[in-house]
């Protein structure tokens, strides 16, 4: 499974979309985690979350697969789309990696 991926679910006739990725953050220690954007097709995200840290790429790409079982039993689907929340998810990320600084 790859390092980024975006899942979407039709409904009513609206498209759902859900983007995630998998990140290391800031400091060389090995930590990872999961970076997710949500919302309708065509328009910004609602919703940015992340799951972790995680010890690894490998732990968290389990989870991210984890996750995709899961949503796939609630009808989305695995989609060949071009990521378009990225800088979103980077921001976050930044947002992260500044909180996890603090802690450190």
């Amino acid at each position: 499974m790859p390092r980024n991926l975006c899942l979407t679910r039709q409904c009513f006739g609206l498209v759902t979309r859900i983007e995630c990725s998998i990140r290391p953050l800031a400091g060389d220690n090995g930590l990872w985690t999961l970076l997710f954007a949500a919302g309708m097709s065509g328009e910004q995200p609602t919703t940015i979350k992340s799951e972790g840290p995680f010890a690894g790429p490998a732990v968290a790409q389990g989870m991210l697969e984890a996750i995709v079982d899961n949503l796939t039993l609630y009808g989305y689907e695995v989609a060949g789309d071009t990521p378009i929340w990225c800088l979103h998810l980077q921001a976050y990320l930044r947002q992260l990696n500044g909180r996890h600084e603090q802690l450190a």
